[in-house]
């Protein structure tokens, strides 16, 4: 049978439907520079190059360098950012496809942030793509006419302020129904300006130098800065605001990074007592205001590209924010500042992994602006900057000036912090060695609560357990491994094993005092809640932790507050009478201090100093009676440097000892993992194995590889493939870091083009190499 007459079968009385052919469509080439550059959001390392297309004519005015378009790419529809328009393209004409839409009539990517972003994405070794859609948040049309409409009411001044209403307070001109606002940028502006100099005097007051960072602030040269702030409720937030008050009132713009939205809030309210309003909906309508707030977590995608949109066309000046803020598209000469720098959140979670450290200051030295590295606690990589051997140059590094507290005012802001360790406790006679709460912290935190709240810092959140001697409250170690010992989960096994090697604890003694009973210690928030609700009878007690719930204030009342790191409450006052006093915690301990000598990763003591520093700043000083207590053994350098709250002290030693040991930032190194074949393809191609980075000095130049566990994410259907997953590290000389980056993305690109099987991931400097 044949079909070669068959034709398609219709329902009677309709016939077949006849497809209509489309003429194509007429372009005519744009008379000046008619080819553009497209970066596209294809996030594949292979493709990070631009694109030619040819511009229409009748697009030509709206088709400018930094807008947003929509092109043909692979057979698909694609969006990219137009980087540059030319007159020739090394591409053949008859190959270059014409641009379909200009989505963004406004520029999205200035010409200093496509700058920016090249150089990030090259310092990391990803590609432009890669960067822009962490910096470009998703389009919302409807904002665009809003923020259009919204930029035609302000007054097109210039000058430096208080005559500049765009240096900072441009937002604040005037209503969209032509009246001036309440606060008029003149009082707003003189306002900031006054408060910059009380600032200044209080600053020159408490540390040293501060005269070179107001200098760089109101300068227009590049300068980074390393900021050892003193104790205290709110001490960072008035050095921070200080130094954003001054960057404004020299007609600079401000960037500020901080780990979580409660520094956001923080920071906030500290900013209002300089006039300055956050950026937000007025009842006239639009939205105005000095200070916006970058989020990409928690914000609505409409307020966050409203937000973006503000900074980008400079109605506001001022940026604060989580991650996200360190790609705000500010122009010139402007403050870039981040707050405890070493902070996990500080780092993008895909592709290439840029840290906002490294960001923040590459972006500060390419606007010839400022960088400043505050932190309760100096990380190595800023004392390698300050004082460190070898410092050299790199893309997201180099020299730093540090402003460091005065010893007067240092001892006056500083609580009374003692360490109550076995030895300590021995001197003062306690009978209650080892146990987690001893008599004599009961006696301080009982004295403390005739006054006001005390915050307990616990190092976890989660119920577990833990054995220490019945008699003399020594935590039970192993006798082979010195690890500790815990119950089994399957109780009909009572016998302790160790949590290191598994062995079984049979016929333990404790060497201390020779007893043969243990007992269990309750660890986590709930545990003790429970344990010290005996020892404290008849006070509140709070609960604030992840699992728990974060609480976000309490009053300034005898209570006793249950925290773990980055969730301790803040104090507010009950009355005005109170003032600074009010807004501090008459004691606060630590306890399972013990904890600390068992955590992994390079910045482990790092990571621990930061989190009881930050605790210990909520602290009432020492001349209003506040006491710290370290309870239980832990690293003399992470004591010595709470006990004279000089971080220096721990970041030398581990500056010192990541120059023999080889780790960064005395080399610079990074992270390569995937299936086993790749990595070690990689590395021998980059010049690990066999090549001229074989030995970074006298060191290996490769750590690894050793197996990993699967990702979380991973498909059922990718386990055989992957199962052999391992990382290995990559070490350089400082002086080569851009090098690596080039090299590792080069050979990631090459196996990503030729369709290997296989993951292959790489990170420069990780914040850990485990």
């Amino acid at each position: 049978m044949t079909t070669s007459g068959a034709e398609q079968l219709t329902l009677a009385g309709l016939a077949p439907r006849k497809r209509r052919k489309r003429a194509p469509a007429e372009h005519t080439p744009a008379e000046q520079h008619p080819i553009a550059q497209v970066v596209l959001d294809v996030q594949a390392l292979h493709l990070g190059q631009t694109f030619d297309y040819f511009i229409d004519e009748k697009d030509s005015e709206a088709a400018q360098p930094g807008v947003l378009v929509r092109v043909r790419f692979g057979g698909q529809r694609v969006s990219g950012v137009i980087w540059a328009r030319t007159d020739t393209s090394d591409t053949p004409r008859s190959s270059i496809r014409y641009i379909e839409r200009v989505l963004s009539p406004d520029v999205l990517v200035p010409a200093s942030m496509r700058e920016d972003i090249g150089l990030v994405a090259k310092a990391y070794g990803g590609t432009r793509a890669n960067i822009l859609r962490f910096a470009v948040p998703p389009r919302v049309a409807k904002v665009e006419t809003e923020q259009r409409l919204a930029a035609s009411f302000r007054r097109p001044v210039g000058g430096s302020l208080p005559d500049n209403t765009q240096g900072g307070f441009a937002g604040r001109g005037t209503n969209p129904d032509g009246t001036k606002p309440a606060g008029s940028t003149f009082a707003v502006a003189s306002t900031v300006s006054e408060g910059a100099a009380q600032g200044y005097r209080r600053l020159t007051a408490n540390y040293a130098d501060v005269n070179v960072l107001h200098d760089a602030l109101t300068g227009q040269r590049f300068q980074s800065f390393v900021f050892d702030s003193l104790p205290g409720a709110q001490e960072w937030q008035r050095n921070m605001a200080w130094m954003v008050a001054t960057a404004l009132s020299a007609g600079k713009a401000a960037v500020v990074e901080l780990p979580t939205m409660r520094e956001v809030e923080d920071l906030m309210h500290m900013l209002r007592n300089y006039g300055l309003k956050p950026f937000a909906p007025v009842p006239t309508g639009g939205w105005m205001g000095d200070v916006a707030v970058l989020n990409a977590k928690t914000m609505p995608a409409a307020d966050r590209y409203r937000t973006y949109l503000a900074v980008a066309l400079g109605q506001v000046k001022v940026v604060i924010g989580t991650r996200a803020v360190m790609y705000a598209p500010v122009e010139g000469p402007a403050l870039f500042a981040i707050l405890e720098d070493a902070a996990y959140q500080n780092m993008d979670g895909m592709m290439p992994y840029p840290q906002a450290r490294g960001v923040m200051r590459l972006r500060a030295k390419s606007h010839g602006g400022v960088f400043v590295a505050m932190a309760n606690a100096r990380t190595p990589q800023s004392q390698w900057e300050n004082t460190g051997p070898g410092t050299v140059e790199t893309p997201v590094s180099g020299y730093s000036t540090a402003i460091h507290p005065l010893a007067s005012p240092l001892k006056d802001a500083t609580p009374w912090v003692r360490w109550l360790n076995r030895d300590e406790l021995a001197r003062l006679a306690d009978p209650s060695i080892g146990a987690r709460v001893p008599h004599t912290a009961v006696r301080v935190l009982s004295k403390a609560l005739e006054s006001g709240p005390v915050l307990l810092s616990i190092p976890q959140d989660n119920v577990s357990e833990t054995l220490s001697c019945a008699k003399c409250h020594r935590q039970v170690r192993c006798a082979k491994c010195s690890g500790p010992l815990q119950l089994p989960a399957d109780r009909r096994d009572s016998t302790p094993r160790c949590r290191w090697c598994g062995a079984a604890a049979i016929n333990w003694k404790c060497p201390g005092c020779g007893h043969e009973r243990m007992r269990v210690v309750r660890v986590g928030a709930a545990g003790t809640a429970a344990e010290l609700a005996g020892l404290f009878r008849g006070v509140p007690v709070v609960l604030s932790s992840k699992t728990q719930g974060l609480v976000r204030d309490v009053a300034c009342q005898p209570m006793i507050v249950i925290a773990t790191p980055g969730f301790e409450p803040r104090v507010r006052p009950v009355s005005a009478e109170q003032g600074s006093a009010g807004h501090e915690y008459r004691a606060v301990a630590v306890l399972d201090a013990w904890t600390s000598l068992y955590a992994l990763g390079v910045d482990a003591r790092l990571d621990t100093l930061t989190a009881w520093m930050r605790a210990m700043s909520l602290c009432a000083p020492r001349s209003r009676g506040g006491q710290a207590l370290i309870l239980g053994e832990t690293d003399p350098a992470i004591a010595q440097s709470l006990m004279l709250w000089d971080s220096r002290i721990l970041a030398a030693k581990d500056l010192e000892e990541r120059v023999e040991t080889g780790m960064p930032p005395a080399v610079a190194a990074a992270c390569v993992w995937g299936r086993r074949d790749a990595v070690m393809t990689l590395m021998q191609r980059i010049g690990a194995l066999g090549g001229d980075w074989t030995a970074c000095g006298e060191l290996p130049g490769m750590l690894g590889p050793v197996p990993i566990a699967q990702p979380d994410t991973v498909d059922a259907r990718e386990l055989e493939a992957t199962a052999d997953r391992v990382k290995a590290v990559i070490r350089v000389p400082q002086s080569r870091r851009a090098e690596l980056a080039a090299r590792l993305h080069r050979e990631t690109a090459r196996h990503v083009a030729s369709r290997k099987p296989g993951e292959l991931r790489f990170r420069v400097d990780p914040k850990d190499l485990i």
